[in-house]
């Protein structure tokens, strides 16, 4: 399941569908460009409460997906702590794909 997600996950990065970066997601969820944000498994704590804390201040759906590496190979990039998904329709089968 996890490969089938990564490679959707590149295909959105292809149609720039995708932001990444820390700083970059935050102020997006604060101008609600989003309609997802994914966050690694091993992002530091801080990094997790502060992420869900803006995401359920500004109802956007937050997921887990893999590693950083994992994460970052997906979307051609060094490792990726954090990505902002900008396409409902991308959003929405990415939570289904991640909640199974």
């Amino acid at each position: 399941m996890k490969q089938d997600f990564y490679r959707f996950l590149g295909l959105a990065t292809r149609a720039n569908r995708v932001v990444s970066g820390e700083e970059t997601v935050i102020n997006g969820i604060k101008k609600q460009r989003f309609h997802l944000v994914l966050i690694s498994d091993d992002a530091s704590t801080n990094t997790n409460k502060r992420l869900g804390d803006k995401c359920r201040h500004y109802h956007i759906p937050i997921r887990q997906a893999g590693t950083r590496q994992a994460m970052g190979e997906a979307i051609g990039k060094h490792e990726r702590v954090v990505i902002g998904i900008t396409d409902k329709g991308f959003s929405d089968k990415m939570i289904r794909m991640l909640d199974q």
